[in-house]
């Protein structure tokens, strides 16, 4: 599999176990959404919230890509987040709507990069304002790697709620080869 035919499959991983996860998590009311659980990020609605600052964090740093995406303008209007658990929405309702836009904008870039973007260093600031200059590939690996990581957070939250996500292995969209 190309590093390309990679990135598209794990964006689409990235759309639908959102989907799976909010609607799973829709299935609550806003107080037991919002419950502190123990979790890193506090409660369900504040593991989401997270995951969604992370992504709308990164996606704005690969605006500073040279290749300047098309895919990332639709970012524009939407105000850059300032700490890792930092509210974006009101409800679940609110923040699935954020969600979807995210979500579209990572599947366009996904369509929309090429191989030889891949191998360009990005350079940007972290949350503390330290400059970094990394691999592309590598910062697109880690920002599937992160949604995986806190979707799995999120899913063990929902499975304690009483709330059955269903199938969650991406080998469920990696085509049969025969």
């Amino acid at each position: 599999m190309q590093r390309i035919d990679h990135i598209r499959l794990m964006a689409r991983y990235n759309s639908w176990m959102n989907e799976r996860l909010y609607t799973a998590a829709s299935s609550l009311s806003d107080g037991a959404l919002s419950t502190e659980r123990g979790a890193f990020f506090g409660s369900i609605l504040g593991t989401l919230n997270h995951l969604l600052v992370a992504d709308h964090i990164w996606l704005g740093r690969y605006t500073a890509h040279p290749a300047n995406f098309q895919a990332l303008q639709a970012l524009a209007g939407l105000e850059m987040p300032t700490r890792l658990d930092q509210p974006m929405a009101a409800d679940i309702r609110e923040l699935a709507a954020l969600r979807k836009l995210l979500d579209s904008c990572i599947e366009a870039l996904a369509a929309e990069i090429s191989e030889e973007q891949l191998d360009q260093p990005l350079i940007y600031r972290n949350m503390k304002g330290v400059a970094a200059q990394k691999h592309f590939f590598a910062l697109l690996m880690h920002l599937f790697n992160h949604q995986t990581h806190h979707r799995g957070q999120a899913t063990t939250l929902l499975t304690q709620a009483g709330v059955d996500v269903g199938v969650t292995d991406l080998l469920a969209l990696i085509p049969d080869e025969l």
